[in-house]
């Protein structure tokens, strides 16, 4: 997945969001549980797993994410970027301040093993 590096760069706090469902008007946050955090060194980890997942092909399923991130800048005011991410149809869905509109729409191998471990991050997460 393609994420400007000051973007990335930027990014104190990571939430992990439990998506559950899809927002009513484009480029409001996706609802959902925040279920935990990543800080630091979990946040940059997490970054760079996210930056290494492979390019795809996209499936059909109608984009019906399950998980999300939501990357803050140190003052926690400003959200830098959110990601949506379906795991059925390999599409991640990227909006925000900091997000170029070519990259608002991106496909990945949601088989892959950075995906599975991104995934198991995901499931892990707890706060």
């Amino acid at each position: 997945m393609q994420i400007p590096v000051e973007v990335v760069t930027a990014t104190a706090l990571i939430e992990v969001v439990r998506i559950s469902g899809l927002p009513t008007e484009q480029g409001e946050p996706y609802p959902g549980r925040v279920v935990g955090h990543w800080a630091g060194n979990e946040a940059a980890d997490a970054l760079a797993l996210v930056g290494d997942l492979p390019g795809g092909e996209q499936h059909r399923c109608g984009f019906s994410p399950g998980w999300g991130i939501r990357a803050y800048e140190d003052s926690l005011d400003l959200v830098l970027f959110e990601a949506a991410f379906c795991f059925s149809c390999h599409e991640i869905r990227v909006h925000g301040a900091a997000v170029p509109p070519s990259l608002a729409k991106q496909l990945f191998d949601a088989d892959a093993p950075q995906s599975q471990a991104l995934l198991a991050l995901f499931r892990a997460a707890t706060l």
